[in-house]
């Protein structure tokens, strides 16, 4: 076969296999066993479907490997030889009539902040899978059906890290976002900024949905992409085993589409067969593959785990906020000299709310040892903020370990011309994804005139070029040096963005208060000076975004440059406006919180101040509110208004999990309190549990603490628990609730074991049921008393169940 790059840019569709967990199921799988240990004892079924696959038409033969990490398959198994047989087996069918993608699926276990898990950690996992894959003659390494963008974003480190093969990463979403709150367009501006060769969606939804997630990743997209959805929802059949009742005939017709939407190339995932893929290749027949064109031409892109901001000449100026540095400030100082981040996380927060979309990181205090504060600030503060951080250190020590910290694309600031400093951030800024800042200083010479700037700027690309380094990635300093010392220090910034954009496409940053140190009245001269690099092409500029005065000119400038369409940001801000700094035009430039009106522990709740909230909880005890009305007027209220916001999308499971936490750690210091009160009570209890065969407890451990927060007493059994020890644990703590979690379609059916032992022993028990394959007509069909689709809509249901 010819390298699978050499396919990407012609204008051929191309086509994966389809599903094998019920397909192999079908040909003998157990229920809720591992199709790779399996297949390690059936090797001649998984060969016979990969030849069943190759005489259906397709193109990619997927290695029997998704669950091939070492969590999946515990420490027993041998991952690498696991992972280099079965793809031999693909690789030995597939010969020169097909290509082979490694399939790397999840491990299960969530990074930190969410997680237990390092980023080094999950990446080592995937290291030693993949070398399996390699070994076995693999062609491409094929991340897929990835919830989570670290995860995600680990399998391409990985496989940068281990060989030189083409890396294609597919995610799976819940709709407009996945499930720890990635939209498509992020997902693919931090794959892109990656240069992973080929991008995709696999699962969660049938070929209608999935349309929806094409168009939404296509205002950015430039790369190749893949599309394989499944043959409908899960149902279950007459024999109780998991069905897709979507027919190849009608799933070709609306998978078809995906061509049309830009997708090189399709397949099917859960559910489909070999007829599925024939169908679909039938149906498109002999349509021509066209790249798509985007709409959006941002020169550079910065990502956090669930927001993108674009940087470019056609966007809106981008207020990097300057706080978050050591330089002048005592109290941060002296907190970063213990460990500790509370003015920290305050001062994120209060950019954040005041609008700033890039937040800059500095720890560079005395006494600070860098390395390790830098990525433990980081991991803190995602957290508590969602937007894009900006890694700053002049320790490339320090800015490398920020980067093994961070889920996304954040900004690395900077690569200045310091001998080495390009060949040692350069690389990791591209394994990593990460655009950084191009400082134009050699030595301790600064460069005043344009002309010095522009000659520093040209060899630092040319290094970068030579690095393969791509220009996505750049955005240069334009430098401002102080007007009071250099009066043609400003003339000269400006020349340096006007050619970066005009001869390079390059966008520019600055650290704007540089410009007027040393004169009064310095808002005035940086706002002006911020006006006239605006129309010379400055795309981004850090600064303290709480400046009445930079604000204003800011969003004034968005409206005469034409990028605030009908001026409605301006307006929206402005149109009560009191000129001179009045208490209006202050006022105008905070976005609203949301928490300012709330009592301070109800508000911490809301904003996830795990740090904070015992403090505020002691507060309300030393006013002499109790315990009980704590947590009746503040506690609950607070994690209400938190589930309200996850339904409507305004939070996602990182910012659920910090309230969820923050409301336990007050609830923990209340505990005593109320039982001292006698106002703990009895609670209803839940028995919790993963159904036996499925190793997936991250949805569970998610319904569970917030379970607790709503006042249940939760009894967690654990994953892979059969359904007598399930029911056995509800007789005994006589629970109101048995909630059961599968996330595989081969286990879901073993919830309908504990449902029937429920009613043989005629327990009061209810039981409800949640997955990611789970739907109403499943739960129906089984006999449960309810389903849900996400822990806030568990807690609403068991509610209702124990009312």
């Amino acid at each position: 076969m010819p390298d699978f790059r050499s396919i990407l840019d012609d204008d051929r569709i191309y086509y994966f296999d389809g599903g094998y967990g019920t397909l192999l199921q079908s040909r003998g799988l157990p229920a809720g066993l591992s199709p790779e240990l399996w297949g390690l004892k059936e090797p001649d079924v998984i060969r016979a479907v990969h030849q069943d696959y190759l005489e259906a038409g397709a193109d990619i033969l997927t290695t029997n490997t998704f669950g091939g990490s070492r969590p999946k398959l515990g420490l027993s198994a041998d991952p690498f030889e696991l992972n280099r047989a079965m793809t031999a087996i693909a690789r030995e069918v597939a010969g020169d009539r097909a290509f082979v993608a490694a399939s790397i699926g999840p491990t299960g276990h969530f990074v930190k902040p969410l997680g237990e898990m390092t980023f080094r950690e999950l990446v080592d996992i995937f290291k030693e899978q993949i070398k399996g894959c390699v070994a076995g003659g693999a062609d491409l390494i094929l991340g897929e059906t990835h919830f989570d963008l670290a995860e995600a974003k680990a399998v391409v480190i990985a496989a940068r890290m281990v060989c030189d093969l083409p890396v294609a990463i597919s995610m799976t979403f819940e709709g407009a976002a996945s499930l720890t709150g990635t939209s498509p367009l992020t997902f693919v501006d931090t794959m892109q900024n990656m240069g992973v060769e080929l991008i995709g969606t696999n699962c969660s939804a049938g070929p209608e949905q999935m349309r929806d997630t094409l168009r939404a990743w296509a205002p950015r997209l430039s790369t190749p992409t893949f599309a394989e959805a499944n043959a409908g929802l899960p149902e279950l059949d007459a024999n109780g085993n998991t069905a897709f009742r979507l027919q190849p005939g009608p799933f070709a017709a609306q998978a078809a589409q995906f061509a049309g939407l830009g997708a090189k190339f399709i397949g099917g995932c859960c559910g489909t067969t070999p007829a599925h893929i024939r169908a679909l290749r039938d149906k498109v027949g002999d349509a021509r593959w066209q790249r798509p064109s985007r709409t959006d031409t941002a020169q550079l892109v910065l990502t956090s785990r669930s927001v993108s901001v674009p940087v470019g000449f056609d966007h809106r100026g981008v207020i990097i906020g300057e706080r978050i540095n050591p330089t002048g400030k005592k109290q941060l100082t002296a907190e970063l000299q213990e460990s500790v981040f509370s003015e920290a996380l305050r001062l994120a927060a209060e950019q954040a709310e005041l609008g700033a979309p890039v937040l800059d990181v500095n720890v560079g205090a005395p006494l600070v040892d860098e390395t390790a504060l830098l990525p433990e600030l980081i991991t803190a503060l995602l957290g508590r903020v969602t937007t894009p951080l900006s890694i700053d250190s002049n320790d490339p020590a320090a800015v490398e370990a920020g980067l093994w910290a961070y889920p996304g694309s954040p900004l690395v600031n900077s690569i200045s011309g310091e001998p080495g400093k390009m060949e040692r951030l350069g690389p990791l800024c591209k394994l990593f994804g990460a655009p950084f800042i191009l400082l134009p200083i050699v030595g301790n010479k600064l460069p005043v005139t344009a002309a010095e700037r522009l000659a520093v700027i040209e060899d630092l690309l040319a290094r970068a070029d030579a690095l393969g380094i791509p220009r996505r990635l750049i955005m240069v300093d334009a430098l401002a040096l102080t007007v009071s010392s250099k009066p043609e220090a400003a003339r000269h910034s400006l020349d340096v963005m006007r050619h970066c954009r005009d001869a390079w496409g390059l966008p520019t940053t600055i650290g704007l208060s540089n410009i007027s140190f040393g004169l009064p009245a310095r808002e005035l001269l940086n706002s002006t000076f911020l006006s006239l690099s605006m129309a010379s092409g400055l795309c981004s500029f850090i600064s303290n975004p709480n400046s009445a005065r930079i604000q204003e000119t800011l969003h004034a400038a968005e409206v005469l440059l034409n990028r605030d369409p009908q001026a409605a940001s301006y307006i929206d801000k402005f149109s009560g406006w009191v000129g001179g700094g009045g208490a209006q035009a202050a006022s105008a430039q905070a976005a609203p919180s949301g928490t300012a009106s709330m009592p301070p522990v109800q508000a911490a709740v809301v904003k996830g101040d795990k740090d904070n909230v015992v403090g505020l909880v002691e507060t309300e005890l030393g006013k002499g509110m109790s315990a009980m009305d704590i947590v009746n007027d503040l506690l609950i209220p607070g994690i209400l208004v938190v589930g309200d916001k996850y339904e409507t999308k305004e939070y996602f499971l990182p910012q659920l999990l910090q309230s969820a936490e923050t409301m336990q750690a007050a609830f923990q210091r209340l505990k005593p309190l109320l039982e001292e009160d006698g106002g703990a009570g009895a609670r209803p209890v839940i028995v919790m549990a993963t159904v036996e065969g499925d190793i997936h407890d991250i949805g569970k451990n998610i319904v569970c603490l917030m379970l607790k927060n709503y006042g249940f007493e939760v009894v967690d059994l654990g994953k892979d628990v059969p359904a007598a020890k399930i029911v056995d644990a509800a007789e005994r703590h006589d629970a109101v609730l048995i909630g059961l979690s599968a996330l595989m379609t081969t286990t879901m059916v073993r919830m309908e074991d504990t449902v029937r032992l429920v009613a043989e022993r005629n327990l009061r028990a209810k039981v409800i049921i949640g997955g990611a394959v789970v739907t109403e007509k499943f739960c129906k069909a089984i006999g449960a008393h309810g389903w849900s689709t996400d822990a806030v809509a568990a807690v609403k249901l068991a509610q209702r169940l124990t009312q």
